[in-house]
C-alpha cells in the first residue's frame, strides 16, 4: 500500500507542514461549513454572555463610587443588585444556548467522522487489515475521535471565550489606567513562551498514549475471542500478567502527559497572580494618591480576575488542540489509506456467464516477494470443481483471488470473458457465494446469521437453505430454534455447525458461483455426503469450487485440480488422478486404509 503522507520531518519544516495542516483541516472544514448557522448562533450566545459579564464590573464601580461619595441609598443599591441578578439570569440562559449549539455540533461532527471512518474501513481490501489491527482501528474510532470532538467543541469555545474576554478585559482596563494595565499584562509573554515549549512536548507524548491504547485494545480483543483456548492451556495468569504490563505502560505514558498538563495550569495561574500582585501594589498607591477612584480600582481588579481565566485557558486550549491535532493526524492517516484493489464505476449491466478464466496467473501477497501462485492457466465454468494439494500449495490463495480480495495483474483473470480489472468489484462479488476456512458468525440469532446476504429473506427460504446445508435438524434441537442467540463468534455452535451455517448463508444468496475454501473440514463424512447431495440439487448450471483434501468429497466432483507449490500439476477426474498423480493416489490409499480400520473397529 503506497503511503502518500508527508514524513514527520517534512511536517516540522516549512511549506509541507502547511500543506499537511490544510489536509487535516480538510477533514472537519466541510462539517463546519454545513453547520455554520448553528455555530454562529452558538458563538453569538457565547459573546453575549461575555459582554454581559463585562458589564457587571461597571455596575460594581458605580455602586462603590456612590458609597465612597456618600450619595448612595438603599433603593439605589437594590436597583443595582436587581440589575446584577437580571444579568446573571440572562447569562445562564445564554450559556445553555451556546452549550447546546456548539457542544451539540461537536457531537454531530464526531458522529459524521465516525460514519466516514466506518464506511472507509468497509471499502478497504485484505492488505489493509493485515497492516491495521482491530485494536488500532477501535482506538481511532474511540479515543482519537473523542480528542477531536473535545478540540472542536470545548476547545473552540474556550479559545473564542479566552480571546474575546482577554481583549475586552484589557480594553476596559486600558480605559481605567494605561500604565497599570501594562504592569498587569507584563508576565503574559512568559506564559506564551512556556505554553509553546510545553505544547510541543505534549504532542509527542499524547501520540505515544494513543499508540499504547491501541496495543491494549487489540490485546483485550484478541484475549476475549480466544478465551476458551487460553483456559484450555491454563494461560489466564500469564495473559493477565501481560495485560498488567501493557496497562502499566499506558499509565506511565498518561502520567508523562499529566506532567505537562500539570505544569500548564499552575504556570497560567502564577502568571495571573503575579499580575494581580502588581495591581495591588501599584493600583493601591494610585487610589491613595487619588489618581483613580475606589470604584475604578474594584472594577480593574474584577477585569483582572476575568483575565486570569483566559490565561489559564491558554494552557487548556493548547492541551486540547495538541490532543485534537495528534488524533486528527492519526485519523487522516487511516482515511488516506487507499485500497490496492482499484474499483471502477459500473457502466452497462449486461448479463455475464458465471465463468472464470485464468491465463498465466502469477500472484504474491503484498508483504511477500515470493509468489504463492505461479503461471496458473485454467477455466472454471458450470459444474463442481475440486481443488486439492499439500498445505501451503496455494489453494486458499486461489479462492481469495477469485473472490477479488487481492489485486491481480491485467490480462490474468477473466470473468464472463472480461478482464476483472475492467469490472466493478461489486459486479464480481455479487455473483459469488464464499465460504472460508474459518466461517465468520456474528453474536446474533441463527436466522440473522443465515440471512446476512439477503436481509429480506423469509423464514421458509431460510429453512430451505439450512436443509440443503444439512443444519436444519441441528438448529431445531435448540430451544429457540432459528431465534437462538449463538453468542460471541458462535460459541454455542460446534465447528461443523458453524461451517454449515456459513454454507446455508451462501446458498440462501443463490449466486451463480460458490467458492468453498475447505469449508467442510469440521464435518463428518456422513454429514458431508448429505451436504454434497444438497449442493448437487441446489447448484445446477452453477460454478462451484470446493477446496478439500477429502477423497470422498473430491470423488463426487466433476473435475479436480492438483496444486503443488503454487502450480497446477494435474487436472482430471477422480479415477484419472488415482492413476496419474502420485500425491492424489497416496492420499487416496491413506484415507481408504483409515476407513477400513475404523470399520473393523
Amino acid at each position: 500500500m503506497k503511503n502518500t503522507d508527508p514524513s514527520p520531518d517534512q511536517e516540522q519544516t516549512g511549506k509541507p507542514a502547511a500543506v499537511r495542516l490544510a489536509r487535516l483541516l480538510g477533514l472537519v472544514s466541510p462539517i463546519f461549513r454545513q453547520y455554520q448557522l448553528r455555530i454562529l448562533a452558538g458563538c453569538a450566545a457565547l459573546l453575549a454572555v461575555d459582554l454581559l459579564q463585562l458589564i457587571i464590573p461597571r455596575i460594581l464601580k458605580r455602586g462603590v463610587d456612590d458609597l465612597a461619595a456618600g450619595v448612595s441609598s438603599d433603593t439605589a443599591l437594590l436597583r443595582l443588585a436587581g440589575l446584577i441578578i437580571f444579568i446573571a439570569i440572562c447569562v445562564n440562559g445564554l450559556r445553555f444556548v451556546w452549550r447546546y449549539m456548539i457542544i451539540g455540533f461537536s457531537r454531530i461532527m464526531e458522529m459524521l467522522i465516525r460514519e466516514r471512518i466506518f464506511s472507509h474501513i468497509l471499502k478497504m481490501d485484505a492488505p489493509f487489515f493485515e497492516k491495521h489491527t482491530t485494536g488500532d482501528i477501535m482506538a481511532h474510532i474511540s479515543n482519537d475521535l473523542s480528542a477531536v470532538q473535545m478540540a472542536c467543541g470545548m476547545g473552540l469555545i474556550a479559545a473564542m471565550d479566552a480571546l474575546f474576554m482577554s481583549l475586552a478585559a484589557i480594553g476596559f482596563m486600558l480605559h481605567i489606567h494605561v500604565s497599570l494595565t501594562l504592569l498587569a499584562i507584563l508576565p503574559m509573554p512568559f506564559l506564551a513562551l512556556c505554553t509553546r515549549i510545553l505544547s510541543g512536548k505534549l504532542h509527542q507524548r499524547f501520540a505515544t498514549v494513543q499508540e499504547q491504547f491501541s496495543l491494549m485494545t487489540e490485546f483485550t480483543r484478541s484475549t476475549l475471542i480466544s478465551v476458551r483456548l487460553i483456559k484450555a492451556y491454563t494461560m489466564e495468569k500469564f495473559r493477565a500478567g501481560e495485560f498488567d504490563t501493557l496497562g502499566k505502560k499506558y499509565v506511565r505514558s498518561n502520567l508523562r502527559v499529566a506532567r505537562i498538563q500539570g505544569l500548564m495550569f499552575p504556570i497560567a495561574t502564577l502568571t495571573g497572580n503575579i499580575g494581580m500582585l502588581f495591581v495591588l501594589l501599584f493600583g493601591g498607591r494610585l487610589v491613595i494618591e487619588g489618581r483613580i477612584s475606589m470604584g475604578d480600582f474594584v472594577a480593574f481588579v474584577s477585569y483582572l480576575y476575568m483575565l486570569v481565566w483566559p490565561m489559564m485557558a491558554v494552557g487548556w486550549v493548547a492541551n486540547l488542540v495538541q490532543r485534537g491535532t495528534t488524533s486528527l493526524r492519526r485519523i487522516h492517516g487511516l482515511l488516506s489509506a487507499t485500497s490496492t484493489l482499484q474499483d471502477i464505476k459500473a457502466t452497462e449491466e449486461t448479463a455475464m456467464d458465471p465463468v472464470f478464466s485464468l491465463r498465466s496467473l502469477t500472484f504474491s501477497y503484498p508483504a511477500s516477494l515470493e509468489p504463492v501462485l505461479t503461471d496458473i492457466t485454467l477455466d472454471l465454468g458450470p459444474g463442481i470443481h475440486g481443488v486439492a494439494g499439500r498445505t501451503g500449495s496455494g489453494k486458499s490463495s486461489l479462492c481469495k483471488v477469485l473472490a477479488r480480495l487481492y489485486p491481480v495483474g491485467d490480462g490474468q483473470v477473466f470473468f464472463g470473458g472480461r478482464d476483472v480489472n475492467t469490472l466493478p468489484l461489486d459486479r464480481i462479488r455479487s455473483s459469488i457465494g464464499y465460504v472460508g476456512q474459518e466461517p465468520i458468525v456474528f453474536s446474533d440469532t441463527i436466522s440473522a446469521n443465515i440471512k446476512l446476504g439477503r436481509p429480506d429473506a423469509d423464514r421458509d427460504e431460510i429453512e430451505t437453505a439450512a436443509r440443503h446445508a444439512a443444519i436444519h435438524d441441528d438448529i431445531m434441537t435448540f430451544p429457540d430454534g432459528y431465534d437462538t442467540l449463538i453468542g460471541e463468534r458462535g460459541i454455542k455452535l460446534s465447528g461443523g455447525q458453524r461451517q454449515r451455517l456459513a454454507l446455508a448463508r451462501a446458498l440462501l444468496c443463490d449466486r451463480p458461483i460458490l467458492l468453498i475454501d475447505d469449508g467442510l473440514s469440521a464435518v463428518d463424512v456422513a454429514t458431508e455426503h448429505e451436504v454434497f447431495a444438497g449442493l448437487r440439487s441446489q447448484l445446477q448450471q452453477k460454478t462451484v469450487v470446493i477446496v478439500s483434501n477429502r477423497i470422498k468429497l473430491l470423488s463426487m466432483t466433476d473435475k479436480i485440480f492438483i496444486l503443488e507449490e503454487g502450480r497446477i500439476v494435474s487436472i482430471g477426474t477422480h479415477s484419472q488422478l488415482i492413476k496419474e498423480n502420485a500425491f492424489y493416489r497416496t492420499m487416496y490409499d491413506k484415507q481408504m486404509r483409515r476407513e477400513e480400520l475404523q470399520e473393523a473397529v
